[in-house]
């Protein structure tokens, strides 16, 4: 998945998914936790291989991703091609108003755009830029 959109949180806690990210994740999808202070989206395929790999691991392993399936939603769009983010998925991100989502080659972020705008200063100067290019062997 590529790119990067710029969309509201209505009142009610929907976000419009971008059409060219809603053709990469299908009408059912999957948001979670990330590493970073944003949600995760995957597609249902994307999701069923995550949830195999877990499944794969020894059980004191697996514990340790439990907070990534307890806070996970299965989303569903409506007509209007938006989810509904529950509140504590909101909460951890930081999601208010203004939400920024990327696409991140197999899953797509949910940041907040204030801190999306910060990472995204530090990430895309030309020297971190060069150093990605170079650990890809480019």
């Amino acid at each position: 998945m590529t790119g990067e959109y710029q969309h509201n949180l209505d009142s009610k806690g929907r976000l419009f998914i971008p059409a060219r990210l809603r053709e990469e994740l299908g009408n059912i999808f999957y948001v979670t936790l990330s590493m970073d202070k944003c949600l995760s989206a995957y597609s249902a395929e994307s999701w069923r291989d995550f949830s195999d790999k877990v499944n794969a691991m020894p059980y004191v392993k697996q514990r340790k991703m439990r907070p990534l399936f307890a806070y996970a939603a299965k989303c569903e769009l409506d007509a209007q091609g938006r989810i509904l983010l529950p509140q504590n998925l909101r909460e951890y991100a930081g999601l208010s108003k203004n939400v920024t989502v990327v696409g991140c080659n197999n899953h797509a972020e949910l940041w907040d755009s204030s801190v999306w705008s910060e990472i995204n200063a530090i990430e895309t100067t030309p020297e971190n830029i060069s150093a990605v290019m170079e650990e890809l062997e480019f």
